[in-house]
């Protein structure tokens, strides 16, 4: 079984959508697994078919994509409380598009494909906090896929920014340009006009 500390996390973050009995929390606590990953740990590569659906309780993972060129462009950060998976590779069981990467010493709490589809018959509930999960995931891919074809860089860093205050100061500042779409440089004088 989980750690104590580590599933009251999980479950707070699942009581902002859903509010699971005692009986239905220990169901839960008995199916969730726990998995360390060092910084720099690749959790997921490319055409490996995503067999789980990560709830990161500390440290940061990164999704990124890696073009024909080898270039890496990073899709999503999933800091604390923040959950993590190549979402077409773990719903259709087919192999994944994204990479997922520790960029800190991570610890998760973990589902896998099997589990999860077990856990949605005997905890209905969980269908619909994963339904908002999915519906708040595609509303924030489509508000950072408007910033990118609407919005200058500083106003796309602004963004990054509320989004993800504690990343600024923690992650490489190579992962924050990629993820704005800016080389590095450019991303050290925007900061550089700000401080």
């Amino acid at each position: 079984m989980v750690n104590h500390k580590l599933f009251e996390l999980i479950a707070d973050n699942m009581d902002l959508h859903i509010a699971l009995n005692e009986q239905e929390r220990l169901m839960l606590k008995s199916r969730l697994s726990e998995k360390k990953f060092n910084k720099k740990d690749q959790v997921l590569s490319n055409g490996q078919k995503c067999k789980n659906i990560y709830f990161v309780c500390s440290g940061c993972l990164r999704t990124y994509y890696r073009d024909k060129a080898g270039d890496e462009h990073n899709i999503l950060f999933s800091p604390e409380n923040w959950w993590a998976t190549d979402m077409l590779s773990f719903s259709h069981q087919r192999g994944a598009t994204y990479n997922i990467e520790a960029l800190e010493d991570t610890e998760t709490l973990y589902l896998s494909f099997t589990m999860l589809e077990a856990l949605y018959l005997a905890i209905p509930k969980l269908e619909r906090f994963f339904r908002i999960l999915l519906q708040n995931g595609f509303g924030l891919f489509q508000s950072r896929l408007t910033a990118n074809i609407s919005q200058s860089a500083n106003q796309r860093y602004k963004l990054f920014q509320q989004q993800y205050p504690t990343l600024v100061q923690r992650i490489a500042q190579k992962h924050i340009a990629s993820y704005l779409g800016i080389t590095p440089v450019f991303l050290s004088m925007l900061r550089g006009a700000k401080e």
